[in-house]
């Protein structure tokens, strides 16, 4: 993901508008081998996942740093106050090296607290990161009798990753947090029935046939702020909420629910994230209709044959907060 861009203080000339002034280093990827291990976590109905070994914590890091001190780079071409940002790229490699925590956000924190610890001339920095995930793979017990996980080869996932973003500023010298979004990203999944799409308007430009049972595909996007966004970091496990368990969240209420579009269904999941988590203040949605298109559906029983759709795609953007919770 790419961050908004910021505005720092101070305003632009005979504008009257915050100027937007920032630089920084993305693609930054870093591996670490045996790091902490996440434990502890609250475990929840809807999923197995209760913690990670974090044999490999592979992340892509994005940093984005301001202020005012960087103004003569821009306007007078004077790099006295600018860090390079292959040394930024350094600091983040060095500081994987350093973290003894446990989760994405944490180390984001720990990057960008950095950051403003060591550079008076930054004011804030904002650190984001993909998560770069590994797959276990199965080989044979000792004693020949069954398999389990290697605890040596991994797999890189092709598969949905989490995500975190931790802007932080100083109060009184000391870096605090401004804003905190974690996340799921990349997810894909199929319902082969059990899914419709009927009622919307039909007018002169309606050519889609109203479906009472269909084949449904989407990828999504998912994102949470905490209440508390120290809650965020990991060092109490039972107030982290983990990327794994809001993936398998989505998956189950879209085997439990018969929805009738996307809309529908990525609101019952938000519905059962915000009651699973009450430390959450909100979670956020960005889908997208990758729906197959019917060839034959004269076969036997439920078969089909289906095809990819073609472009565009629909898209489906929300937010939620407890409030939706509280009106159910």
């Amino acid at each position: 993901m790419t961050a908004q861009q910021s505005p720092v203080d101070g305003d632009a000339p005979d504008s009257g508008e915050q100027r937007t002034m920032n630089y920084g280093k993305e693609n930054v990827a870093v591996y670490r081998t045996y790091a902490t291990p996440l434990e502890g976590v609250r475990t929840i109905p809807e999923s197995s996942f209760d913690g990670r070994d974090n044999v490999l914590f592979g992340l892509d890091v994005r940093v984005q740093v301001e202020g005012e001190e960087f103004l003569p780079s821009f306007s007078e071409g004077d790099n006295t106050k600018v860090v390079a940002t292959d040394s930024m790229k350094n600091f983040i490699l060095h500081h994987a090296g350093e973290y003894d925590g446990a989760t994405l956000e944490g180390f984001l924190e720990f990057v960008g607290s950095g950051f403003l610890d060591t550079y008076s001339q930054m004011s804030a920095a904002e650190v984001s990161a993909d998560e770069i995930r590994f797959d276990e793979l199965p080989v044979p017990e000792d004693d020949g009798d069954g398999y389990e996980a290697s605890d040596l080869v991994f797999r890189v996932s092709d598969n949905e990753s989490g995500y975190g973003s931790i802007s932080l500023t100083r109060d009184d010298g000391t870096p605090v947090i401004t804003d905190q979004t974690s996340g799921v990203t990349g997810l894909e999944l199929v319902k082969v029935k059990g899914s419709s799409f009927t009622g919307y308007v039909q007018d002169e430009y309606t050519t889609l046939p109203e479906r009472e049972d269909r084949t449904l595909y989407i990828s999504l996007d998912i994102f949470w702020s905490y209440d508390d966004p120290e809650d965020a970091l990991g060092e109490d496990p039972e107030q982290y909420v983990p990327s794994e368990q809001v993936r398998d969240i989505a998956h189950v209420v879209f085997d439990e629910v018969d929805s009738n579009s996307i809309q529908d269904l990525i609101y019952q999941i938000g519905l059962r994230v915000l009651e699973r988590y009450p430390q959450l203040a909100s979670v956020r949605f960005e889908a997208n209709n990758r729906t197959w298109l019917s060839v034959r559906d004269d076969l036997d029983g439920d078969a089909s044959v289906l095809r990819e759709p073609p472009a565009p795609t629909g898209f489906q953007q929300f937010s939620m907060d407890r409030g939706d919770l509280d009106e159910q």
